[in-house]
């Protein structure tokens, strides 16, 4: 099946989250499957490319992509996914992409995002490649499927086949835009096209017309898929979603286990599994004395990465952190970024308890496999999440999760019963204060009986959430969205 991919993320070349994990873990999956992939990003200033074959398309150089009354000229260059055979390609525009961060509040934001769009469309265009399915992700490239039904309709030798899939990551971002602006679609896209009452309301909304336009919408947890289908969870689009019907699939993001698995993990010095788990102590050990915690054998060190939004829970942690670790012996490690306010509480923390509570501003690859592969415990407690990867990464690793009950939390961690010794996690349901309150206390009991622990630990790590898994739900999805009559 040719496919044609479009991301503004790709691991480990440039993502700020699960996009560009969840993109790069997918379309490897698909490469090693024999799929024809052509995948395109953005080739973003701040991307970690030293070491990395790449290449110019001849062909694809000095290439102009009109967005409005916009008219901008792009470069493309091939680069060697590592440990694959795949080549994804980079949609080379300096004055889009070449900026501090990948994403931003400027106001040409949505136009950024629909040159990619149109790049990878006329990239195809050019190499005479007719994609069964064009891919898009996120409110990013969420008007492919619109382009395609309108100003690409009229090259049916290429995409008169193609079939179109929008994934929702997160339906939170939008990319909304004013509809003074709506002319930027660029040409061979007529206004009356557009949702007549985002109009009327003074605004263009990107994923709505993804959700609207695409012939299959996924989203990355079953239970996900049903929480935006309400007032609630919908952010707006709810109604739009009902309206998809059967057309609306959640699907569980997988995990990378080439990248995230404690018995090869590159950046752990001591790797362990469920039938040895020596080399997680020894790890824990490890980090302790790299960020200088020192802590009897057994203490417990509970584990934070994420970015610091309100989506994320972060608030009610705001009590709840500080009362534990004043009154138990325990270990605390944060890492992440975000809203100024969520990281001056972190620093605070780590300033009013040293040598129990450490703060990391910022990213590093190694410092999250560490986290992943030294704590007894990971803290998850979510307002909404759409899949999380943590949680998952967190049982492979034999770090338990501590997780609300939402979206993808939900449909991958199963709360402990240690009467019958089954479950994987502690899953608490009410966002408030006391939900975190029990689900830490609760696992704190449990830490506290060995044996009861240790089975905890081993069930997490022999579940399977890996992309043979998850990646074959999207075969059949292709191939169903390729099979269905235009």
């Amino acid at each position: 099946m040719r496919i044609c991919f479009i991301s503004a993320e790709y691991s480990p070349f440039a993502k700020t989250g699960g996009l560009g994990d969840v993109s790069a873990a997918l379309t490897r999956y698909l490469a090693r499957r024999g799929h024809d992939l052509r995948v395109f990003v953005p080739l973003h200033g701040q991307m970690e490319l030293q070491g990395v074959e790449r290449h110019p398309v001849d062909f694809l150089q000095g290439r102009t992509v009109r967005v409005g009354a916009h008219e901008f000229r792009f470069d493309v260059q091939t680069a060697r996914v590592p440990d694959s055979s795949l080549w994804v390609y980079l949609v080379d525009c300096p004055s889009l992409f070449d900026r501090p961060r990948i994403y931003s509040d400027a106001p040409d934001e949505h136009v950024r995002y629909l040159a990619l769009t149109r790049s990878a469309l006329d990239c195809c265009q050019h190499m005479g490649f007719a994609p069964d399915v064009l891919h898009s992700n996120d409110w990013h490239t969420a008007f492919a499927p619109l382009l395609l039904r309108t100003a690409y309709a009229w090259d049916h030798g290429i995409f008169g086949s193609t079939r179109s899939v929008h994934t929702i990551h997160n339906i939170g971002y939008q990319g909304v835009f004013p509809a003074g602006q709506a002319a930027d679609l660029g040409p061979g896209v007529r206004i009356e096209r557009l949702h007549p009452a985002d109009l009327a309301a003074g605004r263009v909304n990107p994923m709505r017309h993804g959700v609207i336009h695409a012939d299959v919408v996924t989203t990355v947890s079953p239970t996900y898929a049903a929480e935006i289908r309400t007032p609630a969870g919908g952010h707006g689009l709810d109604a739009d979603l009902r309206a998809r019907g059967d057309a609306l699939v959640g699907i569980l993001n997988g995990v990378d286990y080439d990248e995230w698995n404690p018995a090869t993990d590159r950046y752990i010095p001591h790797r362990y599994g469920p039938s040895d788990l020596a080399g997680k102590s020894l790890n824990k050990a490890a980090l302790l004395d790299l960020l200088r915690m020192p802590a009897p054998p057994g203490t417990p060190l509970i584990g934070l990465i994420s970015r610091l939004t309100q989506q994320k829970g972060i608030d009610l942690l705001f009590d709840t952190l500080p009362e534990l670790l004043a009154t138990r012996d325990l270990r605390f490690v944060a890492l992440g970024s975000g809203e100024p306010h969520y990281e001056h509480f972190l620093r605070g923390l780590q300033e009013r308890f040293p040598g129990m509570a450490v703060f990391y501003s910022g990213y590093s690859e190694e410092l999250a496999h560490m986290i992943e592969a030294a704590a007894d415990m990971f803290l998850m407690p979510s307002l909404y999440e759409p899949c999380g990867l943590n949680q998952m990464y967190s049982l492979k690793y034999g770090t338990v999760p501590i997780v609300r009950r939402t979206g993808g939390l939900a449909d991958s961690v199963r709360h402990f019963d240690p009467t019958i010794g089954k479950g994987t996690g502690v899953v608490f349901n009410d966002f408030d204060p006391g939900g975190v309150r029990w689900a830490l206390a609760t696992a704190l009991e449990w830490y506290g009986w060995p044996s009861v622990w240790r089975t905890l630990m081993q069930n997490g790590m022999r579940e399977d959430f890996s992309w043979d898994t998850q990646g074959a739900q999207y075969e059949k999805l292709y191939a169903g969205a390729t099979a269905a009559p235009a």
